[in-house]
């Protein structure tokens, strides 16, 4: 007997979960749903760093200088991937949780209202007369139209099923009634929601997985062709091949820019920008002649085309020591005012014998002040100038360093042309040819053109995403606006008088519920010959 007896336990001893039903408690707290409300918070919370600190995606040259400038705390912002927030593993794995919280919120939610739908309305209350709304009418006997008993269930059966209500007949002890109950969409549209809010998630993975974004600047009479070597700057997708680009290409035939010339607070802004393009859907196809703009994208096979930036593009000739053409073609510059007084930087590494480097300014309309210094007095290209200063020596592009392409490294070179020295600055109108001293060469200012800057996108999750918004929206609609009501109506004999009542029950607050019984009972008097009994129309605490 001795060796059978179990050790008691004590009282405030919790049963041990076990590996198992752990794993059912993780489960269930991440399903319910203050869990993913917070989640679906800590993931826009999650997302305020990629707005703060600059994102390798869209400006690395940024992230490179930031970490230049900040040499303490920008190596910890990077372990912590604050320069790649949108890819990093920390926002992954939130976004990767409130995936399965919600998933896990809303299978059990649509099964359960699945057994709703299948549910016939609640039993028929014995005491109607403790519902908010509550009306008993007599019928009246001996008229040409007073139905039997019959007639009267089988009419308020249509009249509720025409109003939207999901009917049943019963008949028990009590008498003979008709129970009825509307507004299951409610809940259809509150899972609709939630459903379509998953959605939007899924179809934003699909993108950033399969979508690509890139950059080019075009110059006047040049063509972009849609690989991987003709962008400027290039992200792809996680899951994204180079094969899946589609061979289109894009022409600029010309650029034009319309200035504001008659308000005196705006003149010489800009209103306008039309790039006259030609497209190619493909190798095979005809070129198409379009107008890029910038709020009119080109759509081009799925992909978005945006003129997103603007300029001059001086095309200039350097020749090296040696008479060699080292350099021809155009050169982008970078507008830094309204006037487009634009930043311009050539780098000339197979210059002979020695590397040259120039940088300066373009001035489309060059004006010379009562300082004696050029300026641009227009944003037209009326008296185009270039202004450079000239350097020769080591452009430190053999190291395989990645260098900006709009700053030129001076640390290993020798200023040949400036101002303050004899020889001066380069000052170059258009057609003019200034030769560099010590021999080293010659620059020419052929001609000038425009350039614009092109951002491609390529987002297969945008339509899904859109439409599953406006299905979140209508989800949301319907789950505010739809009443969730029931009704009863019974026959009753009453020492040999027959009178109907019926009751009227809301599921949450509806200020329409008084307004439901008032018409219910206007067509009650349509149908049969009645008479008002006892109403109450208010609220009755029985």
């Amino acid at each position: 007997m001795a060796k059978n007896k179990r050790k008691a336990k004590n009282v405030g001893d919790a049963p041990a979960l076990g590996f198992v039903g752990s794993l059912r408690w993780i489960w269930t707290q991440l399903t319910s749903m203050p869990t993913a409300l917070f989640l679906l918070l800590l993931l826009a919370v999650a997302a305020v760093p990629g707005s703060i600190f600059p994102q390798r995606s869209a400006n690395p040259e940024v992230v490179v200088q930031y970490l230049d400038q900040h040499p303490v705390a920008g190596p910890w912002l990077d372990k912590f991937q604050m320069f790649e927030v949108y890819s990093s593993v920390w926002f992954s794995a939130i976004y990767l949780l409130l995936f399965i919280s919600l998933v896990g919120c809303i299978v059990p939610r649509i099964k359960k209202h699945a057994k709703a739908l299948r549910t016939p309305p609640p039993r028929t209350p014995s005491k109607m007369q403790r519902l908010p709304q509550y009306t008993s009418l007599e019928i009246i006997e001996g008229e040409p139209d007073t139905p039997d008993d019959d007639q009267v269930i089988e009419d308020t059966y249509k009249i509720l099923k025409k109003r939207g209500y999901r009917v049943e007949r019963r008949k028990d002890a009590t008498g003979r009634s008709v129970a009825a109950e509307r507004g299951y969409t409610r809940e259809i549209g509150n899972i609709l929601f939630h459903v379509s809010l998953l959605g939007v998630l899924a179809a934003a993975g699909l993108g950033h997985a399969f979508g690509y974004g890139g950059q080019r600047v075009l110059v006047e009479g040049e063509t972009f062709v849609n690989s991987l070597v003709a962008y400027d700057s290039f992200t792809p997708g996680s899951s994204f091949s180079g094969d899946d680009l589609p061979g289109y290409s894009v022409k600029l035939d010309k650029f034009d820019i319309v200035f504001d010339r008659e308000s005196k607070d705006y003149f010489g802004q800009p209103i306008d920008f039309t790039a006259h393009v030609q497209v190619r859907k493909d190798a095979d196809s005809e070129p198409v002649k379009e107008d890029l703009k910038v709020n009119k994208p080109l759509r081009i096979n799925g992909a978005d085309v945006y003129l997103v930036g603007n300029g001059y593009a001086p095309v200039v000739t350097v020749r090296d020591g040696k008479g060699n053409i080292s350099y021809s073609g155009p050169l982008v510059s970078v507008p830094q005012d309204s006037v487009y007084t634009s930043l311009m930087v050539l780098k000339v590494p197979d210059a002979s014998p020695e590397q040259l480097g120039f940088q300066g300014f373009l001035l489309p309309t060059a004006v010379i002040g009562e300082d004696n210094i050029s300026r641009s007095a227009d944003p037209n290209a009326i008296n185009p100038l270039l202004q450079l200063n000239s350097f020769y020596g080591d452009l430190g592009l053999d190291s395989g360093d990645p260098q900006n392409v709009y700053v030129l490294d001076t640390d290993k070179m020798t200023e040949l042309n400036n101002r303050n020295l004899k020889a001066g600055g380069i000052s170059l109108a258009a057609g003019e040819t200034y030769e560099l001293p010590n021999n080293l060469g010659s620059i020419t200012f052929d001609d000038l053109k425009r350039y614009i800057a092109l951002d491609v996108n390529y987002d297969p999750g945008k339509l899904p995403i859109a439409i599953f918004a406006g299905l979140a929206l209508l989800g949301l609609i319907v789950s505010m606006f739809t009443p969730r009501r029931r009704v009863w109506v019974k026959l009753v004999n009453d020492d040999g008088k027959r009178k109907i009542e019926y009751a009227l029950l809301a599921r949450g607050e509806d200020p329409r519920l008084e307004r439901e019984a008032v018409e219910l009972q206007k067509i009650f008097d349509k149908a049969w010959p009645l008479a008002s009994q006892d109403q109450d129309l208010g609220a009755v605490n029985g």
